[in-house]
């Protein structure tokens, strides 16, 4: 049960007061900002302030007698921990769609109104079309109810932005920009309207500081046929160095220029990807006569393929994380069940060891330091109140990532904690088995996410075990730890291209008891002359051998993990203390493989 249940249920009353004042019956609103974001700047935590849930996906339905939080199974304990159930019901929105449970509860002819800056046209079309029947309408508007009620809300973000070196990008802004626009025109287009922060900052070659945990800066563009753009974006954010280097090509203009430039492309053909646009723009195009173009964000595809350089700066990125997990890894060895160490210390203790290298930034997301239940939740945070001591018997799951200049991390390590039992042993080795069949995949060209996926399944599936995420996610370079272009999960249909950067994290979890992931970032690589596809890992720590049951393993398997530990000592041993070297390499000794 969440804390503070009065806070809560006195907003959802100022919210449902509010909404009888718009003359809505009901109203929907999603976790997310105006520019689609994964991580939020605190003004747009709106379901956080309305419910308490913090996940990374969701959202909140409000009728005058009935409300719902819902997200998808990754949230599934969070939500019955953060949101009191007697004034929401919870939801899995991958068994009953928003839509769906409109339709149920949902009076004949409500009004349920949205943000349109909040919710994208097929977003909207994917409610409708389950509520249709009962005459249900959809209103856009204006202004978000949430910003009306929530006094001390925070203001917009105004960091400053930076440059990302042309020489670490591998193109200029220039040659990038020149590379969509001729897109642009082959596609018989006009121009090009980008609203996603990572796309913005791969082609401008910048970053950002407005979202935590992500390098983005809050903006749109306008990219045109002759490579030129329109960038909307506050101007206090940047440097006469930043508009001196982007040079004449790139228009600096207000966010509420927006609508009177769009107007400037009446009866022309915008490209606008509507899976990711603010269904705001498209009654502005409308309006204007603007034909539309509807491909997905020409940006995501040549972003996701890292450069030469761009793969360079990842792996020094990642030597510099193998190096603070290892001395982390060491530390909970050298302190388990002899001094007091909580979850959270667990967290800030990582973030230390990660700060002693001059290029860490921060961190790349929320670190999930889970210890036996708290780890089976699979995007679990420490809070005061959740927070437990390390101590007794079990296992410590820690997924953390960082930002560093100039790539990004992600890694997930499961620790044994005194003495663990065979079901845990057993278990955390067939997810090992699935992460190694992942890593050590040569496929060709055409092959989907969804069968390398499969791969990573086929151990637990075989004693009727699963997990309820997908196996991989792309990763940006000083970017998104979250990156579109393709993913390795059940359903994912697109295939891989050279360079592409890939999780590849198989877990298992047991509610109520404990949690295991395994996760390793994965390049992916081209051998032109076999014309196949292999990955190459660039994470560098090691697992736990307490929790390997070799005989599980099969040779490949043995020889495969050798491999990589051989590596492991062979790259980080130069920046290791000698007792950290010495706890290293007694790792390998105790294999036992």
């Amino acid at each position: 049960m969440p804390e503070n249940t009065t806070d809560y249920q006195d907003r959802l009353e100022l919210l449902r007061k509010e909404i009888q004042k718009q003359n809505l019956d009901g109203y929907i609103l999603p976790r997310t900002d105006e520019f689609q974001g994964e991580f939020l700047a605190p003004y747009a935590e709106r379901l956080k302030w309305l419910s308490g849930f913090t996940g990374s996906a969701g959202l909140a339905i409000i009728l005058s007698d009935k409300a719902v939080v819902m997200s998808d199974g990754r949230y599934r304990l969070q939500l019955k921990d953060q949101v009191d159930n007697n004034l929401y019901d919870i939801k899995d929105n991958t068994k009953i769609s928003a839509g769906q449970w409109l339709s149920q509860y949902a009076g004949q002819y409500f009004v349920i109104g949205y943000d349109p800056w909040l919710y994208t046209q097929k977003q909207i079309s994917d409610i409708e079309d389950k509520v249709n029947d009962k005459g249900i309408k959809l209103k856009a508007v204006d202004g978000n109810l949430i910003d009306l009620i929530w006094k001390d809300k925070p203001y917009r973000p105004c960091a400053s932005v930076s440059l990302f070196p042309d020489e670490v990008a591998g193109k200029t802004s220039q040659e990038k920009r020149a590379e969509i626009s001729k897109l642009i025109k082959e596609n018989k287009c006009h121009a090009c309207l980008i609203t996603a922060g990572d796309s913005i900052c791969w082609l401008l070659n910048i970053r950002g500081a407005d979202i935590e945990f992500s390098p983005l800066c809050l903006s749109y563009v306008i990219l045109y046929e002759d490579g030129s753009v329109d960038w909307f974006i506050d101007k206090a954010k940047l440097s006469n160095e930043i508009i001196y280097k982007l040079g004449k090509g790139v228009r600096i203009f207000a966010f509420d220029d927006i609508k009177s430039r769009l107007n400037k492309l009446k009866s022309k053909t915008l490209w606008v990807d509507n899976k990711s646009t603010p269904i705001w723009f498209l009654s502005v195009l409308k309006e204007n006569n603007i034909k539309i173009f509807d491909k997905e964000d020409p940006c995501i595809l040549p972003k996701a393929i890292k450069s030469l350089s761009e793969q360079e700066a990842i792996r020094k990125a990642h030597i510099a994380d193998g190096v603070a997990i290892v001395k982390f890894l060491k530390w909970i060895d050298d302190n388990q069940n002899k001094i007091e160490v909580s979850e959270l210390s667990a967290e800030q203790t990582l973030e230390n060891f990660r700060r002693e290298n001059n290029n860490y930034i921060a961190p790349s997301f929320s670190t999930i330091a889970g210890f036996n239940d708290n780890g089976a939740i699979i995007h679990y945070r420490a809070t005061n109140r959740t927070n437990k001591l390390i101590k007794g018997n079990g296992l410590l799951l820690v997924d953390s990532g960082g930002q560093y200049r100039w790539g990004t991390t992600d890694i997930t390590r499961t620790i044994a904690i005194g003495n663990p039992t065979q079901e845990m042993k057993e278990n955390y080795t067939r997810v090992l088995k699935g992460h190694i069949a992942v890593a050590s995949a040569v496929f060709p060209k055409n092959i989907k996410g969804r069968d390398i996926d499969a791969m990573a399944r086929k151990s637990l599936q075989e004693v009727g075990l699963d997990y309820d995420h997908g196996t991989g996610h792309g990763v940006g370079c000083y970017l998104c730890v979250h990156e579109a272009a393709t993913n390795i999960s059940p359903k994912e249909e697109k295939s891989f291209e050279s360079g592409m950067l890939i999780s590849n994290e198989p877990g298992f979890y047991k509610e109520g008891e404990y949690g295991i992931r395994i996760e390793n970032l994965i390049f992916v690589k081209e051998d032109k002359k076999l014309e196949k596809y292999y990955f190459e890992t660039v994470t560098l720590v090691p697992y736990d051998n307490r929790l390997i049951v070799t005989e599980m393993l099969d040779n490949k398997e043995k020889e495969w993990l050798l491999k990589y530990y051989n590596k492991l000592l062979e790259v980080l041993s130069e920046y290791l203390s000698k007792t950290e070297k010495l706890w290293l390499e007694n790792i390998i000794r105790t294999t036992n493989i």
